[in-house]
């Protein structure tokens, strides 16, 4: 495969904007250098102008497959992924069958083997009765093991204090959690019924509140203290929970703390508008605490930006509130949305590399990816800042055909995409060629 050549790029890496030529060879970065002379068979991409950033390693996804494949599959997901600038990800396990057996893992990394086209691995779902497989798992091989605390249904949902002290205790890997606390949501619901009225999409955020969410999230960090554990509390929604979380480099922490995308851009202003189309768990909540998720981002309380991309079809979310499923489609657009905050200065475009790039590669001891650094995997995107993107349903790649972003038109552009050295997204579409995709490592001492 010939290399390829970025000239007078503005590359983004580790705190510093350098405009420097980058040159990948044989999957990885072979030369970082203030002028490099192309070879007549290189690959040559004229970059000036143009952010060359390490692609986005989104650390909660849901691609749908095995048994829900009609929403999405990791074939479709990953393409779309890559045309956001996603270069790697980590799926959850909660397809059909769960993903509670290492059995079903194995099932899942050879469908992402054929036919992912970014990079790969996968969550082991946690259960009340599973800790043999959690004891089992390879730290090298797998990102972490998912606990739905209260927030979930059948064999995923581990409420009982005794089987979630094991898990805290005894799991060799990263733990992930959703926390939203199940007795106060059902309280929650059981007031709003007294009132005899209709139970809206509105209602969803005073359902899922901020009790629950921090009466659920301060116990997954009361047992990571106890135990030492490596925690990593999922998409934090509230401005409460932000005072559980220190800052500081993410290096530093075994407990850390996520934000998803539509919780920095969706506010409970925008349920008239959206409708069911944003119902997501845990629930987008006030202005005032996406405000705070921003902030903390900037703080670095919070350590990671991520999507928790969860499709549905339209029909299936065009139903009444009570029926329809939480999630949405958002890997294709998510870092352009990022992006809009780096427009707006509430966040610079340092600390978005940071936290979509070099914290989840750092946190999860992703190894060689994360950073544009001789020798590492080139796994990069190049993103024009002042080209505007378009969004429509129509143009969206997702197999449920529609996006929360519908009409949005976004400041920058995701002009291409590399995996481990390939183009996989020239601007326009993801290219048919052989797969570039491979599984993610760790190392041991995460």
């Amino acid at each position: 495969m010939p290399s390829t050549v970025f000239k007078q790029a503005a590359v983004v890496n580790e705190g510093k904007i350098r405009e420097v030529d980058v040159r990948i060879e044989n999957q990885r970065i072979e030369l970082i250098a203030n002028s490099i002379q192309a070879k007549p068979e290189d690959n040559v991409v004229e970059a000036k102008g143009r952010w060359l950033i390490p692609g986005m390693i989104d650390d909660q996804v849901h691609f749908r497959e095995p048994g829900l494949t009609h929403k999405g599959s990791i074939a479709s997901e990953s393409r779309a992924a890559v045309a956001g600038g996603i270069t790697s990800y980590m799926e959850m396990p909660n397809v059909n069958p769960a993903t509670t057996r290492i059995q079903a893992l194995d099932e899942k990394f050879a469908i992402a083997s054929r036919d992912s086209v970014a990079n790969y691995s996968f969550y082991l779902g946690a259960t009340e009765d599973n800790l043999d497989q959690i004891k089992a798992l390879d730290p090298a091989n797998i990102c972490g093991v998912k606990i739905f605390m209260g927030a979930s249904t059948g064999s995923l949902l581990v409420e009982r204090p005794a089987a979630l002290e094991a898990i805290f205790r005894e799991s060799p890997v990263l733990i992930a959690t959703h926390c939203e606390a199940g007795p106060i949501m059902e309280q929650n619901l059981k007031e709003l019924r007294r009132l005899g009225r209709k139970i809206t999409i509105h209602d969803h955020p005073i359902i899922r509140d901020d009790e629950a969410c921090y009466a659920s999230s301060s116990y997954a960090v009361g047992l990571a203290k106890k135990y030492g554990s490596e925690l990593n509390v999922l998409h934090i929604t509230t401005a409460k929970e932000l005072s559980l979380f220190e800052s500081g480099p993410v290096q530093d922490k075994r407990i850390t703390a996520e934000a998803c995308v539509h919780h920095l851009w969706f506010s409970d202003q925008d349920y008239e508008a959206q409708g069911n189309l944003i119902k997501c768990n845990p629930a987008i909540k006030k202005q005032s605490d996406r405000d705070a998720l921003i902030r903390a981002l900037s703080t670095n309380q919070i350590d990671i930006i991520a999507t928790d991309h969860a499709p549905h079809t339209r029909a299936e979310k065009c139903t009444s509130y009570m029926e329809a499923p939480a999630g949405l489609p958002l890997v294709q657009h998510a870092l352009l949305s990022v992006l809009e905050h780096v427009r707006h200065q509430r966040l610079s475009i340092e600390q978005v590399v940071e936290k979509v790039s070099h914290n989840p590669a750092t946190r999860y001891g992703v190894e060689e990816r994360g950073f544009i650094r001789e020798g590492y995997y080139a796994d990069l995107v190049l993103v024009d800042p002042n080209q505007m993107t378009k969004v429509s349903n129509e143009n969206s790649l997702y197999r449920c055909q529609w996006t929360p972003f519908d009409g949005v038109d976004f400041c920058s552009k995701i002009c291409a995409t590399w995996v481990n050295g390939e183009l996989v997204y020239d601007g326009l579409k993801v290219l048919d060629r052989p797969i570039a995709a491979q599984q993610l490592k760790f190392t041991s001492t995460r």
